[in-house]
C-alpha cells in the first residue's frame, strides 16, 4: 500500500520483482520474495510546473515595472524650463518642485521603484520553490500597497497635467504649455510611465493570486 501511493504521488511506475534464494545443498527454507521497485521515471507535477512558469513571468514583469518607474522618476525630477524671456523683477520658470503633485509623483514612483528592486529575490524564490506561499502571500500584499501608491501618485499627477494643457476658463486660469513647450511633454512622459507601470502592477497581483490560488 505504502509503495503504491508514493509511486502515484511521484509518477513512478513500480514494478515487483521477486528475488528468490535457494540454498546449495537444497536442504533450508526458501527465503521470503522481496519486493523491490524500478523506477521507470519521474515526470514533474503540472502543479509546480504551471507555478515555476507563473514565476518566471512575475520576475520579467517586475524588471519592467521597475524600468517604467525609475524611467517615470527619473524624467519628472529633471524636468525644469526656463523662458528666455524676463522682466525686472520676474523670471519665467517652471519646475517639478513648484507643483507639490509633482513632487508627490516622483516620490511615489522612486519607493515603487525601490520597492520592486527588493522583491526580485522573492520572485526568483517562487520561481525555484513554486510550492511556498510565504514568499508569493508577501508579494501580493506589498504588490497592491505599490499598485495604490503608483495609481495615486499617477492620478493625481495626470490632473495638473491636464491642467497645464487646456487650463481652466471657469477660474481663468491659462494653459501653462502654450509657453512652457519643453516642460509639459515631459511631465506627460512622465505620467505615461507611471500608468504603465500601473498597469503591470495590476497583472502582478492578478497573477499572485492565481498562483496563491493554485498552491
Amino acid at each position: 500500500m505504502d509503495l503504491s501511493r508514493s509511486g502515484k504521488e511521484s509518477g513512478d511506475v513500480a514494478i515487483p520483482v521477486r528475488e528468490v534464494k535457494s540454498s546449495r545443498s537444497g536442504k533450508g527454507t526458501t527465503a521470503p520474495p522481496m519486493p523491490t521497485t524500478i523506477r521507470l521515471g519521474q515526470g514533474p507535477s503540472p502543479a509546480a510546473g504551471w507555478g515555476r512558469g507563473v514565476g518566471i513571468i512575475d520576475l520579467i514583469l517586475r524588471i519592467c515595472a521597475i524600468t517604467a518607474t525609475l524611467a517615470a522618476a527619473a524624467v519628472m525630477g529633471t524636468t525644469d524650463q526656463t523662458l528666455p524671456f524676463f522682466t525686472q523683477f520676474f523670471q519665467f520658470q517652471a519646475s517639478y518642485d513648484d507643483f507639490p503633485t509633482f513632487t508627490f509623483f516622483l516620490a511615489g514612483n522612486a519607493i515603487t521603484c525601490a520597492y520592486l528592486v527588493l522583491s526580485l529575490p522573492f520572485s526568483i524564490v517562487s520561481i525555484v520553490r513554486p510550492h511556498v506561499i510565504g514568499a508569493r502571500m508577501l508579494l501580493l500584499i506589498f504588490d497592491t500597497i505599490a499598485l495604490a501608491l503608483t495609481m495615486s501618485a499617477a492620478s493625481a499627477a495626470a490632473a495638473i497635467v491636464y491642467l497645464a494643457h487646456n487650463g481652466n476658463p471657469g477660474t481663468n486660469w491659462p494653459a501653462l504649455c502654450q509657453q512652457f513647450n519643453e516642460f509639459c511633454p515631459r511631465v506627460s512622459g512622465a505620467v505615461v510611465g507611471s500608468f504603465l507601470a500601473v498597469l503591470i502592477l495590476v497583472v502582478l497581483v492578478i497573477l499572485s493570486a492565481a498562483a496563491l490560488r493554485r498552491i
